[in-house]
């Protein structure tokens, strides 16, 4: 119990938090007059309420947190938030007269915060747009990730502000220091990420959107959600401009927001290019946008310039895990459809908004199997890995074996619960890959034009687990089960 008590005062510390950023749909509604504003002042009490209870639990810990304590919040914090955030949902979609099931509400809150973008609700159009707002808004939110903006804002919480880094941020970018301080670090990452938004919030509205679509499209374009205001998704605008705005921010935001942070603060650009893994990344998405749109023309699907302009955006839009859509790509020729889904798993960098296994370790992958290749012919050579122009230690290529290894045996497991569910192969191998990837649309019955509202309450429960596991990188998640992890 002694472990739990300074997890539960730092948890009921956000979930207060959380419930204060309710402000932002409150204030739109009141300005809107939608007629749904007194469901989050209750939202707001509600979380107050729960996290005044964690906190006086925990009130009297003053231990900074250990690592295992950094991953066990981490956790926490991730199936505890969509709790409060479903609340909105739950009494907004009561007072409209169309009740939603509570599983169907922490499904949408889950696919908001982890930035996977998949949906059950339909006609969303009709919503009240404050509540649009929020679904949007919990994508922002979970891009950069809750606890790294803790760590940035909240330094008197007196807890261990590095172990919670290391356990919130994604991929080799664990063990990167920016700064002496870690807060400072984590401050400059949402720096970076809060002019982004900035930029394209104001692209949008200048490119032809409304305010508030600008808004809620920036929401889920930097966080690469792809949770969309509309049923039509991005086909709703029908605008090459705002597609061509929305490529731009996809491959920025599919990018390690630390390589921006060090150059402003080294005012060196030459600091980006010469990162192998943005190399990949940028050439990969650009590259697979390229083959798609010669497929497409090809196939003779579309004309030339229609071919590159839809097959880019798809392309982009599903590798980077967004998931925006302007027509239904199932009725493309089925490679095109299968190539994306597989490159949502690696066409981001580790300390980017995406999802999936990140680009940086199939680099390294690739670069030991070819170590091991050329271990078969010399046997005695001596190949270090190598990766901008530092030696990899061998700790690190291990961590990412092993978390190949435990990637493929979750995504195996999970369709085969699926499939004992009695669902279709395709659907459930697409439904694990896309919720794992925290990419959303899938293949089969999840395709654009579909969304998850079919699925049953187990089915959807499934889907959820995964976006959990995916947005924690697994590991993380699978050391809460392992007797070693709970041993003093």
């Amino acid at each position: 119990m002694a472990d739990f008590l300074p997890v539960l005062r730092v948890l009921g510390v956000l979930l207060m938090l959380f419930g204060g950023v309710m402000l932002v749909p409150a204030g739109v509604s009141y300005a809107m007059d939608d007629g749904v504003f007194w469901i989050y002042p209750q939202a707001m009490a509600l979380a107050g309420i729960a996290g005044a209870m964690l906190w006086w639990l925990g009130r009297r810990s003053r231990r900074e947190l250990q690592a295992r304590h950094g991953v066990m919040l981490v956790a926490f914090v991730w199936m505890a938030l969509p709790v409060v955030a479903c609340v909105p949902l739950l009494l907004g979609y009561a007072q409209i007269g169309r009740p939603l099931t509570w599983v169907h509400a922490y499904f949408e809150a889950v696919s908001g915060l982890t930035t996977t973008g998949a949906t059950v609700l339909n006609h969303v159009d009709t919503l009240p747009v404050s509540l649009n707002v929020w679904r949007t808004f919990l994508q922002w939110l979970g891009g950069m990730g809750i606890l790294i903006l803790a760590v940035a804002v909240l330094p008197l919480l007196g807890v261990g502000g590095s172990q919670l880094f290391r356990a919130e941020a994604a991929g080799p970018i664990k063990d990167t220091k920016l700064t002496p301080r870690v807060a400072e670090t984590a401050k400059g990452l949402w720096g970076v990420y809060g002019v982004f938004s900035l930029l394209c919030a104001l692209a949008y509205w200048l490119g032809g959107m409304t305010p508030l679509d600008a808004l809620m499209h920036m929401f889920a374009t930097v966080s690469l959600g792809g949770l969309a205001p509309h049923d039509a998704s991005f086909a709703y605008f029908s605008s090459p401009l705002l597609e061509g705005i929305c490529i731009v921010f996809m491959l920025l935001a599919s990018c390690n927001f630390a390589l921006y942070f060090v150059a402003v603060r080294k005012r060196r650009l030459n600091c980006l290019h010469q990162d192998p893994e943005m190399r990949a990344t940028i050439l990969t998405l650009l590259g697979s946008g390229l083959l798609v749109a010669g497929l497409l023309w090809f196939k003779g699907v579309y004309g030339p310039m229609e071919a590159l302009r839809l097959g880019m955006f798809h392309a982009i839009s599903v590798a980077t895990t967004t998931g925006f859509a302007t027509v239904d790509y199932l009725q493309w020729p089925v490679f095109a459809p299968v190539l994306m889904l597989l490159l949502s798993g690696v066409a981001t960098s580790a300390g980017s908004t995406g999802g999936g296994i990140k680009m940086a370790r199939m680099i390294l992958l690739l670069k030991q199997t070819r170590r091991e290749m050329t271990r078969l012919v010399h046997p005695q050579a001596v190949q270090p890995v190598t990766m901008g122009g530092a030696v990899v230690p061998d700790r690190m290529i291990f961590a990412v074996l092993a978390f190949m290894l435990v990637y493929g045996a979750t995504i195996t497991g999970l369709t085969m619960v699926l499939l004992l569910t009695d669902m279709d192969p395709l659907t459930a191998f697409s439904a694990a890959l896309a919720s794992v990837h925290c990419t959303g649309p899938g293949l089969g019955a999840l395709g654009p034009a579909n969304n998850y509202a079919g699925l049953t309450d187990f089915q959807l429960g499934v889907c959820t687990l995964a976006m959990l596991m995916g947005r924690l990188e697994i590991l993380s998640f699978m050391a809460l089960l392992t007797p070693a992890f709970w041993r003093r």
